[in-house]
């Protein structure tokens, strides 16, 4: 499997990032797709055309709005358009997290709650356009990892329906500050807006190292063309490629510490059944791990205690899925520390063939590997030999593993 890299050259926009994954060979269908499922099709015409930049070629993108009557959206209109769509479920996740993002960072900026943020310049079919098509567009090509380097902001002034904004925006600023991007200053004199707030959340949210990889090779790749004139290509690049990782351990940071979310509630009017669907629900979501037990609750009724341990950057769609799916009327939320070993996947070949399992560093340097415990079973059912016999002879195959991932 490929990994994507996004390189922001200087810096980083919505519809210069969509035509460069269409320059990469993301059909137009593909992007158009879930604009269509989502009922906007009648609202816009996406176009794509070769263009150039100080004589670089690439794609611009175009967006046409063929809707005469102006469309007022809010958070709230835009996130259940988004979570009543039949939209698949990965692709609904990362277009909710792209606009979760900046309705957060919007009311943090206007000091109002997400809630009630109106979405001016994001909530235009262009931008809808451009943050759904992108998300589409990554979601087909399905890498393993997204890189991207640092953007670049400009200065000046940028025009929008709250007025003559300096830049960079305050918008962009605010997600800077919550996702933790770094930022080059190199071309901090350049007049004009380099790096817009929809480009800046389609980068926190959809890239995953905000670093380049130390050695990779370059498979394919495709160029997205901007509007603003420089003296230099304005340009964003996507590239396909093959990352080779440093597997090499730093025994220094073992065992790491992270800081992780602790939501719970406790919940007296649902049944067991509904308990059970929201549980599987909130790991499929993404939680580190769900417990529950039942309790004794007020006038003696039989509760359930629930508590979900997840990562600390997916609190805000947690919440959302305890109101959504469960009966609380109150979540309990804190922020903790943990200590983790570091841990890879991978597989092991053996008599019953490749066997996917995981390793675990051990303070010491010593490592351990224990099979997945689905492998376990499924080896069960085939072979009808016991669990101990089935480890055994995973053990005694340690020395052929091959890692899928780095160490983390």
């Amino acid at each position: 499997m490929e990994d994507v890299l996004i390189e922001c050259s200087p810096g980083i926009s919505g519809d210069m990032l969509l035509g460069a994954f269409y320059d990469l060979g993301v059909p137009k269908n593909v992007i158009e797709q879930p604009l269509i499922d989502l009922g906007l099709k009648d609202l816009y015409q996406l176009k794509f055309k070769e263009s150039k930049s100080c004589s670089i070629r690439g794609i611009k993108t175009k967006v046409e709005n063929i809707n005469r009557i102006p469309i007022n959206r809010t958070w709230r209109s835009i996130r259940e358009l988004i979570l009543d769509s039949n939209l698949e479920d990965k692709l609904k996740k990362i277009i909710y997290e792209v606009f979760e993002s900046l309705a957060i960072t919007e009311g943090k900026v206007h000091g109002m709650k997400s809630e009630d943020v109106h979405f001016h310049e994001i909530g235009a079919i262009d931008s809808l356009v451009d943050i759904i098509g992108v998300c589409a567009a990554l979601n087909y090509l399905n890498p393993k990892k997204v890189y991207c380097n640092e953007p670049m902001l400009g200065r000046g002034f940028v025009q929008t329906e709250h007025g003559k904004l300096s830049i960079p925006s305050p918008a962009v600023i605010e997600l800077i500050r919550q996702k933790k991007i770094k930022v080059l200053s190199n071309f901090d004199s350049i007049e004009g807006e380099l790096a817009t707030p929809t480009g800046i959340a389609l980068l926190a949210n959809l890239g995953e190292y905000h670093e380049l990889p130390t050695k990779y090779s370059i498979n394919s790749y495709g160029v997205g063309i901007g509007n603003l004139k420089l003296p230099f290509p304005n340009l964003v690049r996507v590239y396909k490629i093959t990352s080779f990782e440093d597997f090499s351990i730093d025994e220094q940071i073992n065992p790491k510490c992270e800081e992780i979310s602790v939501q719970e509630a406790w919940i007296d009017d649902q049944t067991p059944e509904d308990i059970s669907n929201f549980v599987e629900k909130l790991r499929i979501e993404g939680a580190y791990d769900v417990s529950y037990q039942a309790i004794n609750m007020k006038k003696d009724r039989i509760g359930f205690a629930i508590q979900v341990i997840l990562p600390i950057e997916k609190k805000g769609l947690f919440r959302r899925l305890w109101f959504d799916y469960s009966n609380t009327i109150g979540v309990r939320e804190r922020t903790q520390s943990r200590w983790i070993l570091l841990r890879r996947r991978g597989e092991c070949s053996t008599t019953f063939g490749n066997i996917k399992v995981k390793q675990t560093l051990k303070p010491d340097g010593s490592i351990t590997m224990k099979p997945e415990n689905d492998e376990v079973l499924r080896l069960k059912l085939k072979h009808k030999i016991s669990t101990y016999e089935i480890r055994k002879i995973i053990k005694e195959s340690s020395e052929k593993f091959k890692a899928f991932e780095n160490w983390k």
